[in-house]
């Protein structure tokens, strides 16, 4: 992608954060409990490191959402969110843009989602966001910081 027109990192919403805290919190102190107050045997200290496995991958998972990289070239619209998530749009196959809202009613809450009306997320909160609707597929919603500037820039392309 050459020519960056625009750049946005959207971070994950307050939300998100604030569960990663507390279940880390949670595991970090229940394991230290179990520690200092249980009689310490072999079954424990295997349940031991399955928690903290579990919350090794779950704070990968947190890592790879922590965010959502939007970029718009002179040709295309490029939204990354983490490593295995990433969707790319021609402009010239997108029909129109509009600003929305993120709803927990339309997706049923933040992360990669499919909504009830058939469209695709990438929502990072539950606050704006952009819809692209393209000439064929779904419809393509992304939480971002500046919607109005995106909409801009995107129906100002499709429309030369």
């Amino acid at each position: 992608m050459h020519d960056i027109v625009y750049r946005e990192w959207n971070t994950a919403g307050v939300l998100i954060k604030g569960l990663m805290t507390v279940f880390s919190t949670f595991v970090v102190f229940g394991t230290l409990l179990i520690v200092l107050l249980v009689d310490f045997s072999i079954e424990d200290f295997y349940g031991l490191i399955f928690s903290w496995g579990v919350l090794a991958f779950i704070l990968f998972l947190f890592w790879n959402y922590r965010g959502l990289e939007i970029k718009i070239s002179l040709d295309e619209l490029s939204v990354n969110y983490g490593v295995f998530n990433k969707k790319s749009i021609m402009l010239k196959d997108v029909v129109s843009c509009k600003i929305t809202k993120a709803s927990f009613r339309r997706y049923g809450g933040s992360g990669v989602r499919y909504g009830f009306d058939g469209s695709t997320a990438y929502s990072t909160s539950f606050g704006t966001a952009v819809e692209i609707i393209p000439k064929t597929g779904r419809t393509f919603v992304f939480s971002s910081k500046n919607p109005e500037k995106i909409c801009k820039i995107i129906n100002t392309k499709t429309k030369s």
